[in-house]
């Protein structure tokens, strides 16, 4: 069978699992890029057997998320552990690149060569993350990092995929955010392993630790039954490194807590497995779907039945739908 593989592709391959700083750098443009190379690198790069563990960090826009990325990989470090940092931003609508804010503070810890720093753009993609983020982190797991910190854009009901990607969820707020807290209650508990109040030195901080402890208290028997995790409460200044020690910990006690269990854990990879499937398969057959150009006809003709008000939008898809399910295409 004649190879299909890019020229290059093995020695990159090989450059990113020997921990070439400039072999993964490529790799991820690659890889954020969606290329075909990338695809092709990916399919070389990937586990079965995931051996970093993946720490998502995620709260409200000024909650101090980059601040405490960058105090967590100092001690981190400090315990002599690899890191890898993927700090996903909103893209920018100039140039369509990751608007990089507070990255620069992380510039320092680029010089050490045990930790790789690198911001991706959301490119519109929902839930925080962008869409080839846990690409990204399969091939900085592969060049040697033993953790992987995910820092995403906020958090909201929508931003609820990073539960997916990673091993260990931080959810951070700050004292001000005890109006955040009441909106997203639903969500909060399910998403988070372990709670940082961050900036504690200001005031209502001892008000939003007994709102989220009385959340995790309503919660405690029902996880307790079904020996699942009991969520910890951190408080921290990030900029003065206070707490951050304990965080690392924390962090360490529940990846201790997951690795406990080998059915539990297996399980836990299996629905990992599954999203990531799911994940992939809509976002290739929506890439060749728009590529084709044979949904172009489709969308002009319907467009002009919405517009003249034969039909509304979401009648047209349904129909679709049900035709393709069928298999009869967009004929008829």
């Amino acid at each position: 069978m004649t190879s299909t593989v890019p020229q290059g592709i093995e020695d990159l391959a090989a450059g990113v699992r020997a921990g070439d700083r400039r072999a993964l750098s490529r790799a991820l443009s690659w890889i954020e890029d969606e290329t075909h190379q990338g695809r092709a690198l990916l399919d070389r790069l990937y586990s079965p057997s995931p051996t970093a563990h993946r720490v998502g960090i995620t709260g409200p826009p000024g909650s101090g998320k980059s601040t405490l990325t960058c105090e967590l990989t100092r001690a981190i470090r400090s315990h002599e552990g690899t890191v890898g940092v993927l700090a996903v931003d909103p893209t920018s609508p100039f140039t369509g690149g990751a608007i990089l804010g507070d990255r620069i503070r992380m510039q320092a810890l680029a010089q050490d060569p045990g930790v790789f720093i690198r911001s991706m753009a959301t490119r519109g993609s929902l839930g925080g993350l962008a869409t080839t983020t846990y690409g990204a982190s399969e091939a900085m797991e592969a060049a040697g990092c033993d953790w992987i910190l995910i820092e995403t854009v906020g958090v909201g009901q929508s931003e609820m995929d990073v539960v997916e990607a990673v091993d260990t969820t931080i959810v951070v707020l700050v004292p001000e955010s005890g109006d955040s807290v009441q909106a997203m209650k639903a969500g909060l508990l399910e998403a988070g392993d372990l709670f940082v109040i961050n900036k504690f030195d200001r005031e209502g901080g001892d008000r939003i630790e007994k709102e989220i402890l009385l959340m995790i208290e309503l919660e405690r028997d029902r996880r307790a039954s079904k020996n699942e995790w009991q969520p910890r409460i951190f408080r921290t200044i990030a900029t003065r490194g206070e707490g951050i020690e304990a965080l690392r910990g924390g962090i360490e006690e529940h990846r201790a807590f997951l690795w406990r269990d080998p059915e539990s854990w297996s399980a836990r990879q299996d629905l990992r497995v599954a999203q990531r499937l799911r994940t992939l398969l809509r976002d290739r057959i929506l890439h060749a779907l728009w590529a084709s150009g044979r949904w172009d006809p489709w969308i002009a003709e319907c467009g002009r039945r919405v517009r003249e008000g034969a039909a509304s939008p979401y009648a047209l898809v349904d129909d679709l739908v049900a035709r393709l399910m069928a298999g009869k295409g967009t004929e008829g």
